[in-house]
């Protein structure tokens, strides 16, 4: 199949995506073809062009979040059918390995492997220019269509809208997971988001729906700050300084239950005074991609230690894809979850360019390709 992808040549160089010709060949064993309705924009893409997520390999064919229909299926793909909607989950989960048993499948061994450069058995599904083309997470949602493993594939029901949907195959669990499973936060707890984007604005909704009594979102932007307040924050201010006062003033100085670190970036700066407004015994989530190469983290670890707190990684949020992706789909349903409003903008994939500018400017919760088959 001919179509066109946003691919990037030089990842690393800020030299932005190109749109062009890609032909996607047929599935193979496992795997489905899936036609887009839509791609979410989200930070990791921007990632790939900036070098915080370095690569070996070029070209790539970007975007990981994505929903569509099944056109056609492969050999031994037995759970998925033609005209199925579906969510398209940027970690796949095999149900097989020693993490997916264990009930971690957001860490399950396929995943590894998805920057590799290849599709799962070493080959490459996209073509351009005569060259093999990499799928950013197996997939590649910067493009109409995609040839997708079959375990990274997630059912939704059909009545769920799947621009909508798009988002709940990243943004959506991995920020909203960051507060419900990875903080595991509880009722009456003061959380606080630092970073309010496509990740951190579902860390508050996530806090909110754990019954959180105060929810306090950190952002230099004043247009997420107010939109953190509708998502559910109960404050929202702009730096670390003013989060402290008001955290100080909620706790009676004792600091806060849960902190969510969800910035665009997790430079080694943002750990202190993050674990500064932690109370004793609380519990700190990063959940931000911190550039590969960074080793100098500024961090007090004798205040740590001695304060009992928990530093808590978060990969996906923690999540469960294949049973919290039609959960979420519930949520929404049931008018618990937002995801219309996540959508500040929507773009053609001609576009692309001008979609990242806007989300380096802070211009959008998320950004979302839209497709016109």
């Amino acid at each position: 199949m001919k179509t066109k992808g946003a691919l990037l040549w030089e990842p690393g160089t800020d030299s932005g995506w190109s749109v062009e010709e890609i032909e996607i060949d047929p599935p193979k064993r496992r795997e489905v073809m899936v036609r887009l309705a839509a791609s979410g924009l989200c930070h990791s893409d921007q990632h790939l062009d900036d070098g915080v997520i370095p690569l070996g390999w070029a070209p790539v064919l970007g975007g990981h979040e994505g929903a569509g229909v099944v056109t056609e299926v492969g050999p031994e793909v037995d759970d998925i059918e033609v005209g199925d909607h579906v969510v398209l989950s940027f970690l796949p989960s095999c149900g097989k390995c020693a993490m997916c048993v264990a009930g971690q499948s957001n860490m399950c061994a396929l995943g590894a492997g998805v920057l590799g450069g290849t599709a799962p058995d070493g080959t490459h599904r996209v073509h351009a220019r005569g060259k093999g083309v990499g799928c950013m997470s197996f997939l590649g949602t910067f493009a109409p269509y995609v040839c997708a493993p079959v375990d990274a594939v997630v059912r939704i029901a059909d009545d769920i809208p799947l621009d909508k949907a798009a988002l709940i195959g990243c943004g959506v669990p991995t920020g909203w997971g960051s507060a419900v499973y990875a903080a595991e936060t509880r009722i009456g707890d003061i959380v606080v988001v630092v970073g309010i984007g496509g990740v951190g604005i579902n860390a508050v909704q996530g806090a909110r729906h754990k019954g959180a009594r105060h929810i306090v979102a950190v952002d230099p932007v004043a247009f997420k700050r107010e939109q953190a307040l509708s998502f559910g924050a109960t404050h929202a201010v702009s730096d670390y300084g003013e989060a402290a006062e008001v955290v100080a003033g909620l706790t009676n100085g004792q600091g806060a239950d849960r902190v969510i670190l969800t910035t665009g970036v997790a430079y080694g700066n943002l750990l202190e005074p993050a674990q500064q407004l932690t109370r004793r015994g609380g519990v700190l989530v990063v959940t931000a991609a911190a550039p590969a190469g960074q080793r100098e983290v500024e961090f007090d670890l004798f205040t740590f230690a001695m304060s009992g707190k928990r530093l808590q990684g978060s990969l996906y949020g923690t999540t469960n894809a294949r049973n919290d992706i039609p959960l979420l789909c519930d949520l929404y349903r049931t008018g618990q979850l937002k995801l219309d409003e996540l959508i500040t903008r929507t773009y053609r994939l001609d576009d692309i360019n001008q979609a990242f500018r806007d989300m380096r400017d802070g211009k959008n919760l998320r950004g979302v390709i839209m497709y016109d088959h």
